[in-house]
């Protein structure tokens, strides 16, 4: 079969492949020692974290987190834009099923009734709680957070945030304005403080709480940096000296990338010390220093939120708690800082679906800790270079987002839901992820998971809307009724391969047979993702390793 045809047949099996039904499952009641869940997720962070092998970032708490951790290598969100990925992963259904592409649209009306992985928790005798951004705020969760079906209390949003995006940033005028870069002094911004700090106090304060309950509880802990703008305490800016601070590895656009992949990065563009620069749009580039500067404050900004991870798990230990919770932690999607001549998310590329995910669970990814033993001290990241810590166990199986729902239902002795039907938009309690409790149930805790089963066989997938095949002013953030154009992307451990095909907006339904453009990626020999091979295999024989 030509690689174009077989493709097609792959994407258009995205959500019938993983779909086999299984059959109803009854949800059961939490036993006596069950445990509790704390689902860390963190906002626009890309996997630039030292327990992912980057030498330049100072990441020390959630290394240490992740010391304690099974960690996967290669995890994948399945649309690079805030609201669709978390309501995907929330509800444990593709941006197809829940038919949010967009911010405008709540899916219990627009698609079906889908419980979600708090509400699931809630059936069960959970007591579930929210802290700062977990669902998007807005209509993509009916402006309320999801409330009352997902939490046991009203969920908890910082006071602060509504400063994220006013005037708080004080220029080389002395004057404020609403910038891309933000370093401040926090006492000086209004409430003297800032919206993660906010979170975590308050998670804190929710911890102490449910440390005498006698139910066990949920705890979804939402943190909001790196997302734009880079607003963060200004001492932070201190571990990453502008002379340490390197290009993107590939900072130019590649010359075979179809227009309609192109992410124009127009909200980037709209901040006041980016518009300064007069930037020609779409593929103006920015000037080398400010590219430099821009990574250090998302640098800066993933060590800010460091800090407050650590303050978080620290409290997970002085309440005693370490033994009896899991910790997850992930983000929703990647962050592009200047490659392929692109800023933001908004793509299908690795640097903006991948993404950080593990799970510390007690007793099984690390040994419990004997008493008065810490896990999780806080560690400065200020201190002389912290500790570079190795990760625990790691998984090099490329898996998806969509897990998350059946894996802590799983983890937590919860019956697992079962797979979703084809379609299944008249079911409330399915999933269409896989579980990757098969990677937990190892009795030899340094055995090599890279070695179990067969890693060709592992698959995700990722999709992003367009309004038209050539950028426009709202390439990134096409609303609803303007997407023409759907790119779904396979990615296996070989490659990556996307089709950009009609769209229907009206009826949700793609058009594999009206093809736009393509893209083919050679992980091997390729893997920053700069060589468009499709053109050139088109009509060609896929090689015998793509079999699936």
């Amino acid at each position: 079969m030509p690689l174009s045809d077989r493709g097609l047949v792959l994407l258009g099996l995205v959500l019938g492949s993983f779909c086999t039904p299984l059959g109803s499952v009854a949800p059961g009641n939490y036993s006596k020692d069950a445990l509790n869940v704390l689902l860390i997720i963190v906002d626009d962070l890309r996997t630039s974290l030292g327990c992912y092998g980057d030498k330049l970032i100072r990441s020390p708490n959630i290394d240490q987190l992740a010391s304690h951790s099974l960690l996967f290598q290669n995890a994948f969100a399945q649309q690079a834009v805030c609201a669709p990925s978390r309501v995907s992963f929330l509800t444990g259904r593709r941006p197809d099923t829940t038919r949010l592409y967009d911010f405008n649209s709540y899916w219990r009306v627009q698609a079906g009734n889908f419980s979600t992985i708090p509400q699931y928790f809630k059936e069960n005798g959970y007591v579930t709680m929210s802290v700062g951004k977990v669902f998007h705020p807005g209509i993509s969760s009916n402006h309320s957070d999801d409330s009352p079906y997902s939490w046991s209390v009203l969920p908890y949003h910082p006071s602060s945030e509504k400063y994220e995006n006013t005037k708080t940033c004080r220029g080389p005028d002395g004057e404020l304005h609403a910038n891309l870069i933000c370093p401040v002094d926090v006492a000086d911004v209004p409430e003297g403080t800032l919206p993660d700090k906010q979170s975590t106090k308050k998670a804190i304060q929710l911890l102490e709480k449910m440390k005498t309950s006698t139910s066990p509880f949920f705890l979804a802990v939402g943190y909001h940096k790196p997302h734009i703008p880079f607003r963060y305490p200004k001492e932070f800016q201190k571990l990453y000296p502008l002379e340490n601070i390197t290009l993107a590895p590939d900072p130019q656009v590649p010359p075979g990338l179809p227009p309609v992949a192109y992410n124009p990065w127009m909200d980037i563009r709209q901040r006041e010390d980016v518009e300064a620069l007069n930037l020609s749009v779409p593929y103006g580039s920015i000037p080398v220093d400010f590219q430099k500067k821009i990574r250090q404050s998302y640098f800066a900004s993933v060590s800010y939120m460091d800090t407050q991870v650590g303050h978080l798990l620290n409290a997970l230990d002085d309440l005693q708690l370490t033994n009896s919770t899991i910790v997850a932690f992930t983000s929703d999607h990647g962050w592009a800082l200047g490659e392929h001549g692109e800023w933001a998310k908004y793509s299908n590329f690795d640097v903006t679906t991948r993404v950080p995910l593990m799970f510390y669970v007690p007793g099984r990814t690390a040994p419990l800790p004997e008493a008065g033993e810490k896990l999780f001290r806080y560690i400065d990241p200020f201190d002389s270079i912290s500790e570079l810590m190795e990760p625990g166990r790691q998984v090099k199986d490329l898996v998806e987002l969509v897990s998350l729902f059946p894996t802590l239902t799983g983890l937590a002795g919860l019956h697992v839901p079962p797979h979703c039907p084809r379609p299944s938009f008249h079911v409330d309690l399915c999933r269409e992820g896989q579980s990757l409790l098969k990677y937990f149930q190892l009795h030899d805790l340094e055995e090599d998971l890279t070695l179990r089963g067969n890693p060709r066989e592992s698959i995700a997938y990722s999709q992003y809307p367009r309004p038209a095949d050539y950028p426009q002013w709202n390439s990134d953030k096409p609303n609803l009724k303007d997407i023409r154009v759907m790119g779904y992307s396979i990615r296996t451990i070989d490659y990556r391969y996307t089709v950009w095909v009609s769209f229907n907006p009206h009826e949700f339904l793609a058009n594999f047979s009206d093809v736009h453009a393509g893209e083919l990626y050679f992980v091997d020999s390729d893997p920053l993702q700069d060589h468009n091979m499709y053109n050139d295999t088109r009509g060609g024989d896929l090689p015998k390793s793509w079999t699936p």
